[in-house]
């Protein structure tokens, strides 16, 4: 059968979601998958990012990641997303980038889409599992298939046991305060349980 083509979208303003993103990408090449890492479009005005040393770093670091389209989640039998919290919410540069798929969505472009989602704030009970939720509210209005991690490997456990989906908290230089090697565990096997699913689905659809 075909390789699962899986998309890892992400917005990072710092870096954390960014690795988040690498660590699907490992996982996701792990299980089989064909795998490509877009970035959502940046909203914040360059005087703010070049205002700021952290931001501005990150921005060039990954000036070279394309941006995601909705032609990329059609071009998808999978995704996983990975967004900072804002209030309990995911970032509005990710919202923005939802609100676009209206069109494809309408065509029912979005169907039987595998997906799954990470996030990251500065505490650790800082709006991490409902900002997964409110993002797979989402994805049930798209018809996707969500795919959460749950308790199907101990990973998840060393990892601080967020069933919805691996998320960390970082500290003020935006470091993440968890253990590194737990937390890139989590992600890998969140990534093969997606794409695991997603060939089911897949093989299942052309059956």
């Amino acid at each position: 059968m075909p390789d699962v083509k899986l998309a890892v979208v992400y917005y990072s303003s710092t870096g954390t979601n960014y690795q988040l993103a690498r660590w699907a990408e490992e996982g996701g090449k792990a299980a089989g998958a064909d795998v490509s890492v877009y970035k959502v479009e940046e909203l914040m005005p360059e005087t703010v990012i070049n205002g700021n040393t952290a931001m501005k770093a990150h921005a060039e670091a990954t000036k070279n990641i394309p941006v995601v389209t909705p032609d990329d989640i059609v071009a998808a039998d999978a995704i996983i997303f990975s967004t900072p919290t804002r209030f309990g919410n995911i970032a509005s540069q990710i919202k923005q980038f939802l609100d676009t798929t209206g069109g494809i969505w309408f065509h029912g472009k979005t169907v039987n889409k595998v997906v799954s989602a990470m996030t990251s704030a500065q505490n650790s009970h800082g709006g991490q599992e409902a900002t997964i939720l409110n993002l797979y509210t989402t994805m049930y209005h798209w018809g996707a298939i969500v795919v959460a991690p749950g308790y199907t490997d101990q990973a998840l456990f060393a990892a601080g046991g967020n069933p919805y989906g691996t998320s960390v908290s970082v500290d003020q230089n935006n470091k993440i305060r968890d253990n590194e090697s737990d937390i890139r565990a989590a992600v890998i096997h969140q990534a093969k349980r997606v794409v695991t699913v997603a060939q089911w689905v897949k093989n299942g659809l052309q059956g």
